[in-house]
């Protein structure tokens, strides 16, 4: 797994990485049984439908109408705002991992900057796992109420995606195995965030042609602008 420590301010950096799509999941797979179960099979499922229709667009079978188009641009905007979350999820199978660093920074502090953030994001999803479980069961009220209870479904997402970046976060600090080494790109990286916003994406689309990185321009501007959250 190759993690990517992105300068996105002075002195501010978010790991980012890039992976393959999710295999489809089989049409006579039996459901998962528990509630736990059946949210996180759901959450795996609408995370490998946004990431496939960021990557190649709506499938050829894709229904038409406003809600199919709702649905549509919501799953994209699902895959694109959750990148950090993306990786930690991810990192929860890695044995292995090999992080670049810009090359104007030493390796000493790379390793411990990439220990600082997943430290954070550890601690940052307990935090919010806890106050999501305890939504989540309040919502269980509503189901008292006809219609879908869409609120248990909106802590459910929640729920589950915290508790698998903490899980990630946690496997990052404790098993992973981490190679590192410098890259000359990512500290031209650096010279962008200050640039004007035309000339800031030609300089990182620069960059992510360097890297390979299909979505580096999106994660950037939106980490720079906005700081990204989930």
């Amino acid at each position: 797994m190759d993690v990517y420590l992105v300068p996105v301010g002075a002195d501010r950096y978010e790991l980012y990485c890039e992976v393959p799509d999710e295999p489809h999941t089989a049409a006579d797979e039996q459901p998962p049984q528990g509630l736990i179960a059946r949210l996180r099979h759901r959450f795996s499922e609408m995370l490998a439908e946004a990431e496939r229709e960021r990557r190649h667009g709506p499938s050829e079978h894709a229904q038409t109408g406003w809600m199919a188009r709702t649905k549509a641009a919501g799953m994209r905007w699902v895959a694109e705002s959750i990148a950090e979350q993306r990786l930690l999820w991810h990192m929860r199978r890695e044995t292995d991992a090999h992080l670049y660093f810009p090359s104007d920074l030493s390796e000493s502090t790379a390793q411990s900057t990439l220990r600082s953030q997943l430290g954070r994001d550890r601690d940052r999803h307990r935090f919010w796992l806890v106050l999501d479980s305890v939504a989540f069961v309040l919502s269980g009220l509503l189901m008292l109420l006809p219609g879908p209870n869409v609120l248990a479904y909106y802590f459910g997402f929640r729920l589950v995606g915290h508790f698998l970046s903490m899980r990630g976060a946690r496997r990052g600090l404790e098993a992973v195995r981490w190679t590192s080494e410098g890259s000359a790109p990512l500290a031209d990286l650096r010279h962008a965030i200050g640039l004007e916003p035309d000339q800031r994406v030609l300089r990182v689309a620069d960059v992510a042609n360097r890297l390979r990185l299909e979505h580096l321009t999106t994660f950037f501007e939106r980490t720079v602008l906005t700081g990204g959250s989930f």
